[in-house]
């Protein structure tokens, strides 16, 4: 038996929206609506230069040719770990971080400082976002969206096309 999008069926539903982000930060991360409702509360917060550093660092790994990389690296530099940097984020070992590495960057240059930015979002703003107003007004909304009248019906035909 497959899903309406020709997935093989299960038993269980598999977690979507907030119920998955409950699971843990990396599930949040995964889905760009998650990670847009975690940049709002961080902004509230004044830390969401946290998870755009964090997310910058993702991108910057998937960054093809030396050139790119050189300006992509700079760019992650000037904007949050310069004692410049319009959104500096707060890591160990950032004063030893010069612009000299920048010549030569690597996919993981900046992977100690991503994942001190990881284990502060997780042990400290992913707790507080999941008890937040942000994060329970958005799981609010799915539930009722899931109860609607709408849903229950399609819930209904869906069992009678599968028990037929």
């Amino acid at each position: 038996i497959n899903d309406s999008e020709g997935h093989p069926s299960s038993s269980h539903q598999t977690l979507k929206g907030t119920s998955k982000w409950a699971t843990s930060l990396e599930n949040l991360l995964e889905d760009p609506e998650g990670v847009k409702r975690f940049r709002e509360f961080l902004k509230k917060e004044f830390s969401e230069e946290n998870v755009l550093f964090w997310l910058a660092c993702e991108e910057f790994k998937k960054t093809q040719g030396k050139k790119q990389m050189q300006e992509k690296a700079k760019e992650i530099y000037m904007t949050f770990l310069s004692s410049k940097a319009s959104s500096q984020v707060n890591v160990e070992g950032q004063s030893r971080l010069n612009e000299t590495i920048l010549e030569t960057p690597h996919p993981l240059m900046f992977q100690k400082l991503q994942d001190q930015i990881f284990n502060l979002m997780k042990y400290d703003s992913y707790s507080r976002f999941l008890k937040s107003d942000v994060f329970l007004n958005h799981k609010k909304s799915e539930e009722q969206e899931e109860n609607s009248p709408e849903a229950q019906t399609a819930a209904k035909r869906a069992s009678r096309i599968y028990n037929t």
